[in-house]
């Protein structure tokens, strides 16, 4: 566990690193995250929720005063933290599904980064992605001045707990510097879908990424359809190579960082005693301890809103069902199928799947590009929390490696065709 520095509590600590580390891409400012960790109690979730809340509603009419034709980009980067605070606000209060304020915050931060987005050069643009069971909420950024051109294109999913506006602040907008299109998504599970559609997490996560691809290679005009890549950040990294297992069309997919079985991190926060009694299949009583013991004030951040998080994101009322429906999260049965060039983060003090990546790697063999952030190079964390701008150095440049080659391939490819014993560029 790294030392804490932000908070006493450590998953209070990693999720004040978590706003401040987006400071780097326009995600929140420094000074303001540091004055809402003052305020936090320890543990406590509405001490939590109130700080950002005040910091959200202060930055957020300080955006408003700003005149947007004037000045752009002071009115996007404020709209942008404004954002992130009110994300960071709601993220401790999914423990009651009914709480008004899991809805009102959230579309107080979407408000807030559609006006951000909306300032871009050229601005971000939002979709619907429609699939047979579901809709699929997604944003389009393309880099100032290369319409014409066919691009490198990125996918981006996030995880367990995160939203694709947050992703721009990960590495959308580090791709985006770099000549990428990027396209932000989420499915079941994730916070717009949860919430406007009702759906959990489903393992067959094709489902939702293959009519994503299928929507961006035939509406996208500036897509290099060769140079398509597939990124999944937290739970994300089982997502993502999930999908590839089952989609080939995509020229890499990223992990950061690898998952391999989310059913086991999910056990693991019962103890042997709790996961003997799910094994009796005792439900109701399961269920019974499971609440008493986690969820309450005073229970570890770390299980409490783990338990919490888990029956929101998974649409259950039932701690039971959560452990049961959290073991179809394994990529055992599938990663033989991957045969995609597969880039697999493994940060050394990963909060949530340690040992994880490695074995991910494994399973992949020649497929997989197995890379640890070490604590040694401020990299440590998971996900890369509080070093993104390496982060996306690692990974974007690993990208453009295995783009590079593709081409390269395709290149040698065209030019070895003969005819009549002659080489094509010489006919």
């Amino acid at each position: 566990m790294p030392p804490t520095f932000l908070n006493d509590d450590p998953l209070f600590d990693f999720n004040l690193l978590r706003p401040l580390s987006l400071s780097v891409y326009d995600g929140s400012d420094i000074g303001e995250v540091l004055m809402a960790a003052r305020n936090i109690i320890p543990g406590d979730f509405e001490s939590f929720s109130s700080a950002f809340l005040q910091l959200a509603n202060k930055v957020c009419n300080r955006a408003a005063s700003i005149v947007k034709s004037d000045f752009p980009f002071s009115a996007r980067t404020a709209l942008f933290s404004a954002a992130t605070y009110f994300r960071s606000a709601d993220f401790f209060l999914h423990g009651n599904s009914t709480d008004v304020r899991v809805v009102d915050y959230w579309h107080r931060q979407t408000d807030a980064f559609d006006q951000a987005i909306s300032l871009l050069n050229p601005p971000g643009k939002r979709l619907t992605i429609r699939t047979p069971d579901f809709d699929v909420p997604a944003t389009w950024y393309t880099p100032a001045g290369q319409h014409a051109r066919q691009l490198p294109t990125i996918i981006m999913g996030n995880g367990y707990d995160g939203s694709q506006e947050e992703l721009y602040h990960v590495i959308g907008a580090a791709a985006i510097e770099r000549g990428y299109n990027v396209l932000t998504y989420e499915g079941p599970g994730q916070p717009a879908v949860i919430r406007q559609q009702g759906l959990g997490f489903i393992p067959d996560w094709e489902r939702v990424v293959t009519p994503v691809m299928d929507y961006v290679l035939q509406h996208m005009d500036n897509v290099d359809p060769d140079s398509v890549g597939l990124l999944g950040l937290s739970f994300g990294g089982y997502l993502a190579p999930r999908a590839a297992a089952f989609d080939h069309r995509f020229a890499a997919v990223i992990a950061l960082d690898g998952v391999w079985d989310f059913g086991a991190t999910t056990r693991s926060g019962f103890g042997t005693e709790m996961l003997k009694l799910h094994a009796s299949g005792n439900r109701q009583e399961f269920d019974k301890r499971a609440r008493s013991a986690f969820l309450r004030p005073g229970t570890p951040t770390h299980l409490r809103w783990g338990l919490e998080q888990g029956l929101w994101a998974f649409r259950t009322q039932s701690p039971f069902d959560l452990v049961v429906q959290a073991a179809n999260y394994t990529l055992e049965h599938v990663a033989h199928l991957i045969k995609t060039p597969t880039f697999i983060g493994d940060a050394q003090r990963d909060l949530f799947f340690g040992g994880q990546p490695r074995r991910l790697a494994e399973a992949l063999g020649s497929w997989g590009h197995l890379h640890e952030f070490k604590v040694a190079d401020g990299t440590g964390m998971h996900s890369g929390i509080g070093a993104l701008k390496q982060q996306s150095q690692v990974v974007l440049d690993w990208f453009q490696h295995v783009v590079d080659e593709r081409q390269d391939t395709r290149r040698r490819h065209f030019y070895g065709v003969s005819v009549n014993g002659k080489s094509i560029r010489d006919l």
